[in-house]
């Protein structure tokens, strides 16, 4: 029977994909007769401090053998190290001297990529993210959008994927007029201000649409996307009610026809194989992951291309007439009923394609085992 310890950031407070993946992965982990000892490992990670590290250091056995376990008298509630650690990306790529102290340390660490480092003009996070995944005993990605990308980024081989599964859920009942459904944290990168300025082109058509997430995540952001809709007139049609869970969520995907994710980037977009879950077809952001999220569910041509059109849109370099694109597509979709039709069929048929959970430990566990 597997052993694992698993270490994910407790500073990510919202619903986020990698919070979902990191429970459910547990879950599916157990069901497969592993033992996974959970740590949510406090820090303002990727940026902790000097004694957050330590802690972690210690909790990897970077010290030396015997560091995290009951005998050592630094951290007495640190329970022992189990054969294999896992270590969430957002926590490794900020301590790269830990991990590699673990190396040294000959101890069996792994890191679990959800995202990589958005490239920028400061070197010093993507230099960081190489230095703890060449030092990990294994890499292991939620896409292989992220593989890819890391791969060619640090010169890797040891890298495995594991892709989100999906739970079962019930054909969505949809709405007249249509519903339109975005579900993601009010973030700049999630762009909800892009789908904003989309609508404001659509309102001499009926349609509703709600923009559900966390309004904590990034405070300001979600007061331009609130400000953007009252100034377009549009509160009456957008509705923005927060995070949600549990019944409240379910209500909110029963009640949808359509969902968007026009992330500027994004390593997979569990998002779309959760509406494709429930047959709502889905609309992305082409080159991000989310492409392969629908690609998942066999809703992407051998070429690489949709295999129904318009459900990728393609926005250019600055995004001048981003918000037009976007609203041509959902202008035709609203317009032309056998294109909804065609739509609604095709993830019908796509949720049967879904793999679940239980396949994603699967791979985890094979990856470790591969090792």
């Amino acid at each position: 029977m597997a052993r694992l310890r698993f270490l994910v950031p407790a500073n990510i407070r919202h619903n986020s994909g990698g919070n979902a993946y990191n429970a459910r992965l547990v879950t599916g982990l157990e069901s497969l007769g592993a033992k996974v000892q959970l740590l949510a490992i406090e820090g303002t990670w990727p940026d902790a401090s000097a004694n957050q590290r330590r802690r972690l250091g210690s909790l990897l056995g970077a010290w030396d053998h015997t560091a995290g376990t009951a005998a050592d008298s630094r951290w007495h509630t640190t329970p022992p190290i189990p054969p294999v650690t896992i270590v969430d990306g957002l926590v490794a790529v900020g301590a790269p001297d830990e991990m590699e102290w673990a190396a040294k340390a000959r101890q069996n660490t792994w890191v679990l990529v959800h995202m990589p480092v958005p490239a920028s003009q400061d070197p010093g996070p993507q230099e960081r993210e190489g230095r703890a995944l060449r030092a990990a005993t294994g890499v292991i990605c939620t896409s292989a959008t992220a593989a890819a990308t890391l791969a060619a980024r640090h010169n890797l081989r040891r890298i495995h994927t594991a892709r989100p599964g999906v739970a079962p859920a019930a054909l969505a009942a949809g709405s007249a007029p249509p519903h339109i459904l975005a579900v993601a944290a009010l973030l700049p990168n999630k762009d909800q201000l892009l789908a904003v300025s989309a609508l404001v082109r659509l309102q001499d058509l009926d349609w509703t649409a709600a923009l559900v997430g966390s309004d904590q995540a990034d405070p300001g952001y979600a007061v331009k996307v609130r400000a953007a809709i009252t100034a377009n007139g549009l509160n009456g049609r957008v509705r923005v009610p927060g995070e949600l869970a549990g019944q409240e969520l379910a209500n909110e995907w029963h009640a949808a026809d359509l969902s968007l994710l026009v992330s500027r980037a994004e390593a997979f977009g569990m998002v779309v194989t959760e509406s494709l879950a429930r047959g709502i077809p889905a609309v992305v952001r082409h080159g991000t992951g989310a492409v392969e999220a629908l690609g998942l569910a066999g809703l992407v041509a051998d070429d690489g291309g949709p295999r129904l059109p318009g459900t990728t849109v393609a926005f250019p370099e600055g995004g001048a007439d981003s918000p037009a694109r976007l609203a041509g597509v959902l202008r035709n979709w609203l317009t032309k009923p056998a294109t909804r039709t065609e739509w609604r069929d095709a993830a019908g048929e796509a949720r049967k394609a879904l793999p679940g959970w239980a396949v994603t430990a699967q791979s985890v566990l094979d990856a470790l085992a591969g090792a």
